[in-house]
């Protein structure tokens, strides 16, 4: 059997930047354990799966070590896919997913997720988890699939080093941590090591919790996010209800097959 797969750099300014990942087009589901395989050996922090449906298309998204709800940069980079290597004849893509319905709209050279805004709530320093990170946060909150932490400064994120091994035992998806930027609205970073993913390096399912929590706090609706890993990201956010709008660029790196034994 040969797949065809693609690598896509999405909320990426220019290829090497932003977050790769991975993306293979189906006619029809393969098994779980065979998707979760792929996603092992691309080794990449998502590999996308979809298969086109009669409403639009469904999505699933794999970590090298478990399929996830919801997934930002591999959604961005399934629809740069489906736009330009498919060539796909609208403007907006409907994907039906483990998060319920998710729609991705082509505007000029950018693409704009619409996915379900998270629910926040305020909780007590998570002691252990912080000692990991290293500096005490100002305030900390958990959302559905990840712990938000809120720092003062841009800088204080730039030199964390986190312990990734207590980070890996922390009974969520991931931890965000996040300031306000030097030149955007707010900056993040987010780890996962209990998913494989020691640092991802642009995560847009994570702007689902960061903006109900800085759009309260900054008083608007429309912000420039910046992710500050290594390779770094940017993306343009805006909050309308229970929705988050988080657009971004996106470019293809590879193209290819992979062969597996029948």
């Amino acid at each position: 059997m040969k797949l065809p797969i693609f690598q896509v750099d999405a909320f990426a300014e220019k290829l090497f930047q932003g977050n790769p990942a991975a993306v293979i087009p189906l006619k029809e589901w393969l098994s779980d354990a065979l998707m979760q395989s792929i996603a092992l050996e691309n080794n990449l922090s998502e590999t996308a799966f979809f298969v086109p449906t009669k409403a639009g298309f469904e999505i699933r998204w794999f970590t090298p070590k478990a399929e996830v709800d919801l997934c930002g940069h591999a959604t961005l980079a399934t629809a740069h896919v489906i736009f330009n290597e498919a060539s796909y004849p609208q403007d907006t893509l409907t994907f039906s997913s483990r998060s319920g319905k998710l729609t991705v709209t082509k505007s000029a050279n950018m693409l704009q997720l619409n996915f379900p805004a998270d629910t926040i709530q305020p909780i007590d320093e998570p002691r252990e988890l912080i000692r990991a990170l290293g500096k005490a946060p100002r305030a900390c909150f958990l959302g559905k699939s990840d712990y938000l932490f809120v720092y003062d400064s841009q800088h204080e994120l730039e030199q964390m080093q986190p312990d990734f091994g207590t980070l890996k035992h922390t009974g969520v998806r991931g931890i965000i941590v996040t300031a306000p930027g030097n030149t955007s609205d707010f900056v993040s970073r987010f780890f996962a090591p209990g998913l494989g993913i020691d640092e991802d390096p642009v995560t847009g399912s994570a702007h689902t919790t960061l903006m109900p929590y800085w759009t309260d706090r900054l008083q608007k609706q429309e912000l420039s996010a910046r992710q500050i890993s290594s390779r770094g990201g940017l993306l343009q956010c805006a909050l309308q209800g229970d929705r988050v709008l988080i657009a971004g660029k996106a470019g293809t790196f590879l193209r290819g097959e992979i062969f597996i034994d029948s």
